[in-house]
């Protein structure tokens, strides 16, 4: 049977029967994309519409931004946070205080500026805290410990990891805050002890040390808040599988050109990366 035959028999014009066609085809590819979008936006709480696009496009969808961005507020998942820092850094110690070495850095490769940082997570009974050590130009967590206590092993550990696995040459620069655990006599003389010399944040300005701060916010919206960890052990696991297998190999990166740490770092060698970290 012809076109215009079934057009005839079912009272339509030839151009409403392509037009129907038309919209059932764009609901069915609506269908799909928007189960897509929602496995994404589960799996990655704090992604907003370009870093969605960005993972589509990763897993083969050719699309719109602004066609994600309507899937987004149609079905509520634009993500609105409230970026707000909170000072808890006790730097009320008479131990030395280091210049900031990290502002006005220029950063071409791996290895020339870590971030370290600390935060607490919240158990049923208890605090925890974990200590972090960032590459800066990757983003890449090099180091992590997580302790029931702010002593000095807490940030020893995680920096002895990042060492351990990054066997830095000279150049690298170690960024932090004034707290106490990181002006430590302990902590600093590891530091010199390797030639690494130590930049420190300015008196109550946690934007000095804005790359730790982004990634703390990280870990929680998209890890600790989703979890009810109930004890120590429970919670390294998790944070742990976060860390090394979430953020490091798959959570994408604007700044990286909307890759993820390891796979940013593994195309350095490739002559074609002209991707720049911002500060």
């Amino acid at each position: 049977m012809t076109v215009e035959r079934m057009c005839q028999l079912g009272g339509i014009s030839r151009s409403g029967f392509y037009r129907m066609g038309s919209r059932s085809e764009a609901v069915d590819r609506d269908v799909e994309l928007r189960d897509a979008i929602q496995r994404i936006a589960v799996e990655f709480p704090s992604y907003g519409r370009p870093r969605i696009t960005a993972e589509l496009r990763r897993r083969g969808w050719q699309v719109n931004p602004k066609r994600v961005y309507r899937i987004l507020r149609e079905d509520n998942l634009l993500c609105l946070r409230k970026r707000k820092f909170v000072v808890t850094t006790d730097s009320g110690h008479g131990l030395t205080i280091y210049p900031n070495l990290a502002r006005g850095l220029v950063l071409s490769t791996i290895d020339q500026l870590w971030v370290a940082d600390i935060t607490y997570i919240r158990l049923e009974l208890e605090f925890i805290y974990l200590a972090v050590v960032l590459d800066a130009f990757s983003r890449r967590v090099i180091g992590w410990a997580l302790d029931r206590t702010l002593e000095d092993a807490l940030t020893l550990s995680a920096l002895g990891m990042a060492l351990k696995q990054r066997q830095p040459k000279p150049g690298l620069v170690h960024h932090s805050d004034r707290g106490v655990q990181y002006a430590s006599t302990d902590y600093t003389g590891l530091l010199n002890h390797h030639g690494i010399p130590i930049s420190m944040s300015r008196t109550a300005n946690p934007y000095d040390n804005a790359k730790a701060e982004s990634f703390i916010k990280t870990l929680k919206y998209e890890e600790v808040y989703r979890q009810e960890y109930r004890d120590v052990a429970e919670a390294r696991v998790c944070i742990g599988r976060f860390l090394e297998k979430t953020y490091n190999q798959k959570r994408l990166h604007s700044a990286l050109g909307y890759r993820p740490p390891v796979e940013f770092e593994r195309s350095l060698s490739e002559p074609t990366v002209r991707v720049r970290a911002s500060a």
